[in-house]
């Protein structure tokens, strides 16, 4: 898992500069993956013996206070808080 969590921190590293990106770190135990862009998101759930691509991908929008969008912004902003930037972990 280390290897992978190198391999991505070095192909996003163009994005570290650019206004509005933030990279972040975190111990948490991952039972999907929360890719978010503002209130739109991609969830990768993760099945055990399935690999992460080939696991089904759901689109959800936060369109209204209690939608399934709500639920996984409030998993990725638990998560986020507790995170750290790449520079802190060095």
């Amino acid at each position: 898992m280390a290897a992978r969590v190198r391999n991505a921190l070095t192909l996003y590293q163009p994005l570290r500069d650019l206004d509005g990106v933030d990279i972040r770190l975190h111990r948490t135990v991952l039972y999907n993956s929360i890719y978010r862009a503002d209130d739109e998101l991609l969830v990768n759930l993760h099945a055990y013996g399935t690999r992460a691509p080939e696991a089904p991908v759901i689109y959800v929008t936060h369109s209204q206070a209690d939608s399934p969008a709500t639920t996984y912004l409030d998993s990725f902003e638990r998560v986020w808080i507790s995170a750290e930037s790449p520079a802190q972990k060095a």
